[in-house]
């Protein structure tokens, strides 16, 4: 049983160091800073450029509410940096919060995590740290069983020092837009922990930072791999209910239902409820998809080839909704889009992110461009340098596609800008600022007839068609080919 010390030698009353300035480490930190002050939290990360964008008024994230929080902390008891040996000596605590992506080579390549990352940081910690006790912490999602490998890495990894470590789980269920909003009330905080009595000293030294703003009672604990295998079921499960509503997309422009009217009837159903029933083009994101392959890949690896499909079948609806999308817009377009100016609204994989990471952007802007369309896309936050280097990695060396991404590919500093001249408008980010865009302008100024298809199924159909436009929207609008 290990007496945890806080931090004696300082104003602190505990020491954190996060590994990883990204999307999860950095709001989670900055967050943690600003409803405890009487810790002190370092994060660390190996991109220069990175760190020195965390240090400046341009943070390397858009997250609403996210620039405030660091403001108020920075310098005081939030620190950036790319020197980590004095930070992780001295911290109680080490967040683990580095990327764990999709394999793309090798064993389990399309669907197991690829976790060289959790085992560079593993690596990092047990040669680094000399002496004393540390609460390593897994932030990033990761498969079952992980803290085990973590735990047998800093062992086997630490040499001659005599430090000891214990593996905490403490996944990440952050939606990115709303983040800050999240970390501040979160419905819950879980922790996984050992059964023994040091896995349990370390569960609460965690739950004590945690409890400084969030209610006990919300504080969630359980062994490791529960907590592990939790974190990949509750976005597996909120994934499902998207594909689920967007089949159902499908049978709604086939008959003439509403996909909106459908969805709220259902959503009435307190079983059912309301959340994550609004069909659209896809989901997209760094998790959902990357965690339905993951929890597959476990699936299949236990020999559960029937719960490995069943999975693996949400993955395959988002992509079916993804090409049908694409496929009703040339089919529309009287089944050409070839030298057609298209105007693209939004590239990021949902509002208030600049977070480009799976977005149904990339296959619909390259599907589209394969077709020869001639592309004006506009996000407000997503840079032209990351659209091109989304679309390079989806061309997959296939020479067509990269050259029309050179030729076709045209970026926009306005919604107005990309749709002068279009023969289509296609929303693909359901952006605010879209939805008061002057209509009738754009229309005025579209080669015609004018055509808009709205995939994110938010704007205001009567109008557009009341101007002119010829509409598609998903689940509102019949399929039909003109």
């Amino acid at each position: 049983f290990f007496d945890y010390q806080f931090s004696i030698m300082s104003k602190f009353a505990v020491n954190i160091l996060c590994i990883g300035a990204g999307y999860v480490g950095g709001p989670t930190m900055a967050v943690i800073a600003y409803k405890c002050p009487d810790v002190k939290v370092t994060i660390f990360d190996m991109n220069q450029q990175r760190i020195d964008a965390w240090n400046t008024d341009n943070l390397p994230i858009y997250e609403p509410g996210l620039d405030d929080v660091v403001k108020a902390c920075r310098g005081k008891n939030l620190f950036f940096t790319t020197e980590y040996e004095q930070a992780m000596n001295e911290a109680d605590i080490i967040f683990m919060s580095v990327n764990t992506p999709t394999k793309i080579h090798g064993m389990g390549k399309g669907r197991a995590a690829d976790l060289k990352y959790i085992e560079s940081a593993a690596r990092m910690i047990a040669k680094t740290v000399k002496s004393g006790h540390k609460v390593v912490v897994e932030k990033s999602t990761v498969p079952v069983r992980c803290s085990v490998a973590i735990e047998k890495v800093l062992t086997a990894c630490s040499g001659e020092n005599t430090a000891t470590f214990q593996v905490l789980s403490n996944p990440e269920f952050l939606a990115e837009g709303t983040a800050i909003s999240d970390l501040f009330e979160p419905d819950r905080v879980l922790i996984g922990h050992s059964s023994n009595d040091s896995g349990k000293a370390a569960c609460e030294l965690l739950a004590s930072v945690y409890a400084r703003w969030v209610p006990r009672d919300r504080i969630i604990t359980t062994n490791q791999w529960s907590s592990e295998l939790s974190k990949l079921t509750a976005n597996a499960f909120l994934a499902q209910r998207i594909s689920s509503i967007n089949s159902i997309s499908a049978v709604c422009e086939a008959t003439g239902a509403d996909i909106d009217e459908v969805a709220y009837a259902i959503g009435r159903d307190s079983r059912i409820g309301p959340k994550f029933l609004k069909a659209s083009v896809g989901f997209g994101g760094s998790c959902f998809q990357k965690d339905i392959l993951n929890l597959t890949y476990l699936a299949y690896s236990f020999g559960l080839q029937e719960v490995g499909d069943y999975w693996y079948s949400v993955v395959q609806m988002n992509d079916w909704q993804r090409r049908r999308f694409g496929e009703t817009i040339v089919k529309t377009m009287f089944d050409t889009v070839t030298s057609k100016h298209i105007a693209v609204l939004g590239f990021a994989f949902k509002k208030d992110t600049g977070d480009t990471r799976e977005s149904s952007a990339i296959p619909v802007c390259k599907n589209l461009l394969e077709d020869g369309a001639i592309l004006h896309v506009y996000d407000p936050k997503v840079s032209e340098e990351q659209a091109k280097a989304d679309l390079a990695y989806e061309a997959d060396g296939n020479p067509h596609v990269v050259k029309c991404i050179e030729n076709n590919f045209k970026w926009s500093t306005s919604a107005m800008e990309a749709c002068r001249g279009a023969h289509a408008v296609v929303v693909l980010t359901e952006w605010d600022e879209f939805k008061t865009l002057d209509f009738q302008q754009i229309f005025d100024g579209m080669t015609k007839p004018a055509f808009f298809f709205d995939g994110r199924g938010y704007l205001d159909l009567d109008l557009l068609k009341g101007i002119g436009f010829t509409v598609f929207s998903i689940g509102r609008t019949r399929s039909t080919a003109f």
